[in-house]
């Protein structure tokens, strides 16, 4: 009961804390006022803010248990979304980034009206809101939802308040902010799931890391496998054909991503920014994958894959550094959360409202209709996703 206790509470007020800086740095800036500023965080982004959004928008729940989760039950063939993701973010800094800059697009519908008409734009707008508010934002919950299940319970509900509180109330720049203190902890802290993974495993041969090492690499080698056959999770073909499109896609044309790009203060920044966040993928196999791997040796035997993760982390981590942990998982749910509901905000208003119903809005009238509009797909979601769970 102590250990709990502790975890609860340093969880809590490493939340907080994360809240505390992030309202600090956003405190004085004019993103509330206009529509820039509010979604593009007024064109101000360093390189640093970008890729650290970037990389916890793509570090999220859904990614922790899914990829852990297939490494569990097959093999490695999963990290090659990771090793294609790398190809696409060069892609974005070099081909996208510069001609979305220099037109000045908020979104990218805007973008598809240029090159194909109106009725294409408005076609684009509404995929990317069904994709978002029935697929993106649930699944992003749900999957945050098993994730802390395994380790303490917890409520969907409150993450989702509190994803939208940076979201709806902070704009785009709270949204990176409060992403990057986020994620510089969360890679801590998925380091320290994999040693100390390694860790428990070496203990049950009476040993430490080294043999945790050894015994995880001998006790099912068929697991390290990183080439898929064609009933692994990830075919070795598909790398070479729809994978690199869809993770081109993703890193290039996707909204949820491209955002906090489309908000660097100068083209410079913003490749700084994709590249970083290209470079720091490199690492997600040994903080996603290989734990798929040590929790199959650790924990096997498990009723679902998708508890892979989590269980490992319980199992695994020291009691005290569990509330921290814990602390950056559910600031990556957040992260995926907000970045979804900052981006369906900003289509439904510049793609959609704006220009079909009120071509005439004002920048406040804007920013404030956003808001509410994001209060709206946030209750949405949350009622939405326990019915994934059928």
């Amino acid at each position: 009961m102590e250990h709990l206790v502790f975890t609860l509470v340093t969880f809590v007020l490493f939340t907080a804390l994360v809240g505390i800086i992030s309202g600090k740095i956003v405190k004085n800036s004019d993103d509330q006022k206009t529509a820039k500023g509010y979604f593009l965080a007024g064109n101000g982004l360093g390189g640093f803010f970008i890729a650290g959004s970037m990389l916890l928008t793509n570090l999220s729940a859904e990614n922790l248990v899914g990829l852990s989760g297939q490494s569990y039950a097959a093999n490695m063939s999963g990290m090659a979304w990771e090793a294609t993701a790398v190809i696409a973010t060069i892609i974005m800094a070099f081909v996208f980034l510069p001609m979305y800059l220099r037109k000045g697009y908020t979104t990218l519908p805007e973008f598809m009206e240029e090159r194909y008409g109106v009725g294409v734009r408005r076609m684009v707008s509404i995929l990317f809101l069904i994709g978002y508010l029935v697929i993106g934002i649930p699944v992003c919950l749900y999957a945050g939802a098993i994730a802390f299940e395994q380790i303490f319970d917890f409520a969907t509900v409150l993450v989702g308040i509190i994803g939208a509180l940076y979201a709806v109330l902070g704009g785009m720049r709270a949204v990176a902010v409060s992403d990057t203190i986020n994620g510089i902890l969360l890679v801590v802290g998925s380091v320290l799931v994999v040693v100390f993974g390694f860790i428990a495993v070496g203990k049950l041969s009476g040993g430490g890391f080294i043999v945790g090492v050894k015994d995880v690499i001998t006790f099912e080698p068929a697991k390290l496998n990183a080439i898929g056959g064609k009933n692994d999770p990830v075919p070795f073909a598909c790398i070479f054909t729809g994978m690199l499109l869809a993770n081109l896609f993703y890193w290039g044309t996707n909204q949820v991503l491209i955002q906090r790009a489309l908000g660097a203060e100068n083209l410079k920044e913003g490749q700084k920014g994709v590249l970083l966040s290209g470079f720091l993928k490199m690492m997600v196999p040994v903080l996603l994958v290989i734990p798929g791997v040590i929790a199959a040796r650790l924990v096997p035997g498990l009723t679902s894959k998708d508890f892979a993760y989590p269980s490992l982390v319980a199992r695994s981590l020291p009691w005290p550094v569990v509330g921290l942990f814990c602390a950056a998982l559910f600031g990556s749910i957040i992260s995926t959360y907000n970045s979804f509901l900052n981006a369906a905000s900003t289509v439904f208003m510049i793609d959609i409202y704006k220009p079909i119903f009120n071509p005439n809005l004002s920048e406040e009238a804007t920013v404030k209709l956003a808001k509410k509009i994001g209060w709206g797909f946030a209750a949405f979601a949350i009622i939405f996703t326990p019915f994934l769970d059928v």
